[in-house]
């Protein structure tokens, strides 16, 4: 199994946990050379060398250790060449107990795929020395705008109630083609699930599982400015529902057609902004308000 665990000090980054499953490789390189294929054996004798293969309390192992059987290995991600994202978060707030952070367009929150250290999870571990910071919600990489962490194992979940009791009001703006036939405000309702390939959201038949409400903010003659607030947080929820009313976001590559990009071309942002949360503090029972400053 993996999981997030202690942060190394040089990448900010997360240590994955791997508990060695049954085998009969006679050193951890050549056990781990083969649960992990894609990795080239020498990728592997690196981070033995740089210490970044550790047992369970931090100990730099050897790659000719013995392979043994239920070890708790700590590991860390790397991506080769990972490309840097030359755009920077804002921290708003910032207290023992929670952070509120201003993402731009182009981060992802969490290490995933070709982002490990380039993410706002890692900078923020990095720049803080905090291992306990968690974010509590995500937003996606292409959006822009205001995302919750926890600071605190202590408090993390009374904060992590907020979002499963749906305690939490959030406002997204987005830019998108206007919809002169469509009565404002509206709610879209439908049923999400998986699409092709995997990473897509598709509306289905059956009961709703998700919810938005829309209102449209400015006119101009094409392009509106549209108000967002999702009731449910489904992945990709707010993309979808304005691809489906006839309006999909300006700079969305993925709805209503999966187009080619490369992920490294910065020019075009998805016009979404997570623009505004609010909530009563379940520990102070104060009412917070937040607003991201960016703008599309």
């Amino acid at each position: 199994m993996t999981g997030a665990g202690h942060v190394d000090g040089d990448a900010g980054v997360a240590a994955s946990r791997l508990q060695l499953p049954a085998g009969h490789w006679p050193t951890l390189l050549d056990g781990l050379c083969a649960r992990f294929p894609a990795i080239p054996r020498a990728q592997w004798l690196d981070r033995f060398a740089r210490g970044r293969v550790q047992d369970r309390d931090g100990r730099a192992l050897s790659a000719t250790d013995p392979y043994r059987v239920g070890l708790e290995l700590r590991y860390f991600r790397e991506v080769a060449g990972e490309a840097p994202i030359p755009f920077r978060e804002t921290v708003l707030h910032a207290d023992d107990d929670l952070w509120v952070v201003d993402k731009p367009h182009f981060l992802p929150v969490v290490p995933a795929g070709r982002h490990v250290a380039e993410t706002l999870l890692a900078r923020l571990r990095r720049t803080s020395g905090n291992a306990d910071l968690v974010p509590l919600h995500r937003i996606d990489r292409a959006t822009a705008g205001l995302v919750l962490f926890s600071a605190s194992r202590r408090t993390r979940a009374r904060y992590q109630a907020l979002f499963r009791e749906r305690a939490i009001d959030k406002t997204y703006e987005a830019l998108a083609p206007a919809l002169p036939d469509v009565a404002f405000p509206c709610v879209r309702r439908s049923r999400l699930a998986r699409g092709e390939p995997f990473f897509r959201m598709c509306e289905v038949e059956g009961e709703a599982n998700s919810e938005t409400r829309v209102d449209v903010i400015a006119r101009s003659e094409d392009i509106w400015r549209y108000r967002l607030q999702p009731v449910t947080g489904r992945k990709h929820q707010l993309r979808v529902h304005m691809a489906a009313l006839g309006a999909p976001i300006i700079g969305d590559t993925v709805y209503p057609r999966l187009l080619e990009t490369d992920v490294e071309d910065f020019s075009h942002p998805l016009k979404l902004l997570a623009r505004g949360l609010a909530f009563v503090d379940p520990l102070t029972g104060l009412r917070r308000e937040f607003t991201s400053r960016r703008e599309l």
